[in-house]
C-alpha cells in the first residue's frame, strides 16, 4: 500500500488524469509550502494511507474510466470524510450544484485562478483540521467512558436523563450513599468539573436523555 508522507503537516491530494494538471498542481502547492500527493487513477488513490493530518482532495470531475461525483459519493459512504475541491475543464450549473450539495467545498472550472484554488484549500484545510479536533475529543471521551464500570455507566446515564441521586438509588437498588460514591467516581474518571459539563460530554457520546 502506497504510504503519505508521515509529516504532521498537512496534505492536499490531487486525483486528476491528465499529467500537466498534476505537475502545475503539484509545483503550485509546493511553492507555498504545502505537501502535495498526486495521483492518475482511482485505483492509485484507493492505495494510500490517509495520514490523521489535515487534509483535502483536489478531484478532476470527469476521469478516465471514473466519474469524480460518483468517486466522491463512494468515499461518503465508506466513511472517509475527506473534504473535496471539484475542478473541471467541462463544469455547468446542474453539475456545480450537485458538487456542492454533496459537501464539496468548492467548484472550479479550468482554467482557474491560482488564488481561488488556494483560498478553496486553506477553507478545505481548516474544515479538516477541526473535524479531526472534534475526532479527537470525541476517541478521549469514549476512551473514559469505557473506563467507567458497568454501575457506573449506568448511573450516568440515568444522572444525564434527569434522575436525582435517590430516584437512581430506588431504581437501581443501592443505598443514596453507594449511588453517590458511584457518582463521584464516574465524575473523576469522566474528568467532568461539573454536571453542565458531563451532559455536554454526554450528549458528545449520543447517550440517551430519555
Amino acid at each position: 500500500m502506497k504510504s503519505a508522507a508521515s509529516a504532521k503537516q498537512p496534505i492536499v491530494y490531487v486525483l486528476d488524469d491528465e499529467p500537466a494538471v498534476r505537475d502545475s498542481l503539484s509545483s503550485l502547492l509546493r511553492s507555498v509550502g504545502l505537501q502535495a500527493e498526486v495521483f492518475a487513477t482511482v485505483a492509485e488513490f484507493r492505495q494510500v494511507h490517509l495520514a490523521p493530518v489535515p487534509s483535502c482532495l483536489i478531484l478532476d470531475v470527469r476521469l478516465q474510466f471514473a466519474n469524480g461525483l460518483d468517486f466522491h459519493r463512494q468515499l461518503q459512504e465508506q466513511g472517509v470524510e475527506l473534504p473535496v475541491i471539484f475542478i473541471t475543464g467541462h463544469g455547468d450549473i446542474p453539475m456545480t450544484v450537485k458538487a456542492m450539495k454533496s459537501g464539496a467545498v468548492d467548484f472550479l472550472a479550468k482554467p482557474f485562478r491560482e488564488q481561488d484554488l488556494l483560498d478553496a484549500i486553506a477553507t478545505a484545510l481548516q474544515k479538516d483540521q477541526q473535524r479531526l479536533a472534534t475526532n479527537s475529543v470525541s476517541d478521549e471521551l469514549r476512551h473514559c467512558f469505557s473506563s467507567l464500570t458497568n454501575r457506573e455507566q449506568q448511573v450516568m446515564r440515568m444522572a444525564v436523563s434527569g434522575l436525582l441521586n435517590k430516584q437512581i438509588a430506588d431504581q437501581l437498588n443501592l443505598s443514596l450513599i453507594t449511588v453517590k460514591i458511584h457518582r463521584g467516581n464516574m465524575m473523576k474518571k469522566m474528568q467532568a468539573k461539573n454536571f453542565a459539563e458531563l451532559m455536554r460530554m454526554a450528549g458528545q457520546l449520543g447517550l440517551s436523555k430519555s
